[in-house]
């Protein structure tokens, strides 16, 4: 019985694992490239505690914003001891409803200005695309539910 229980936890891992991709800064760029959505990208580390302390506001707003054109995608700069193992278990544990992925770059003064110029480098900083009305805007630190939202709806007013 212990040898099944071992086989049945081990696949789950595995399968939590998986659900981690890895993504260069160019892969993020192409994701959000989408004109049919307006892109929430949350830049984020399990050892980051206001990052941990925000993550539930993206719940929220996804609550918030249900039936909307709109997708948020957590985007963890987690260490590469920490890939994909950890950030899966942390992922779980949390409950995160969205997207997790990891950015798999290490030279900050590449990959930074690749996503957005505004970027200094801080986290938790979400970065919003939208790119039907060419809107991008970029935050560090927390930020709300609400704010995001008022942000969000003004630019799919737009449409």
């Amino acid at each position: 019985m212990r040898y099944i229980i071992t086989i049945i936890l081990f696949i789950g891992s595995l399968q939590a694992d998986a659900q981690i991709a890895a993504y260069k800064a160019k892969d993020l760029a192409n994701r959000v490239a989408n004109t049919d959505t307006f892109y929430v990208v949350n830049f984020w580390a399990t050892w980051c505690g206001p990052c941990v302390k925000e993550l539930p506001e993206f719940t929220k707003l996804s609550n918030q914003l249900a039936g909307k054109p709109v997708k948020i995608l957590l985007v963890s700069l987690d260490f590469k001891e920490a890939y994909p193992k950890k950030i899966a278990t942390f992922a779980e544990k949390k409950k995160l409803q969205h997207e997790v992925v990891w950015l798999n770059e290490t030279n900050a003064n590449e990959f930074i200005p690749a996503i957005d110029n505004r970027w200094q480098g801080s986290i938790p900083a979400t970065w919003l695309c939208y790119k039907k009305t060419e809107y991008t805007n970029f935050f560090e630190g927390t930020i709300t539910a609400q704010q995001l939202q008022t942000l969000i709806e003004k630019q799919l007013a737009l449409q």
